[in-house]
């Protein structure tokens, strides 16, 4: 199918494979911007479809849409924001900072990573 520079809500939901729904949401959330042109005549473009597919990427690899928005929507940055994080003592002399803010899935994974660190520099010590 070819590509239109100009397409509704449907087409746009049947290009991308998102739901109606799930494109809404995401535009409440500022994911991805609102339509050129709003109410029963909103029309979407070519933008919208690359960000969508960059939004499924980055689900794909297990990010939030936390994540997915500091990632897709530039935004002008403090000289320091205030970060959340999991601090973890794998050992005496070695602890290990995580970033809040992980997909439950990911933070399994990061937690069973440490886990793994910590056995292993238990066994070195004895």
């Amino acid at each position: 199918m070819a590509l239109k520079d100009e397409m509704n809500l449907a087409e746009l939901a049947e290009e991308t494979g998102v739901p109606p729904r799930t494109i809404r949401y995401y535009i409440s959330r500022g994911l991805l911007p609102g339509p050129a042109q709003a109410g029963r005549g909103a029309s979407y473009g070519r933008e919208h479809v690359a960000r969508l597919k960059a939004i499924l990427k980055h689900q794909e690899a297990g990010a939030t849409l936390a994540e997915i928005g500091a990632e897709v929507r530039p935004r002008a940055r403090m000289p320091m924001e205030p970060a959340s994080v999991w601090r973890f003592e794998v050992s005496n002399d070695v602890v290990v900072e995580v970033r809040g803010g992980l997909s439950p899935w990911r933070m399994k994974t990061v937690r069973a990573a440490i886990a793994e660190l910590a056995r292993r520099l238990g066994q070195e010590e004895e």
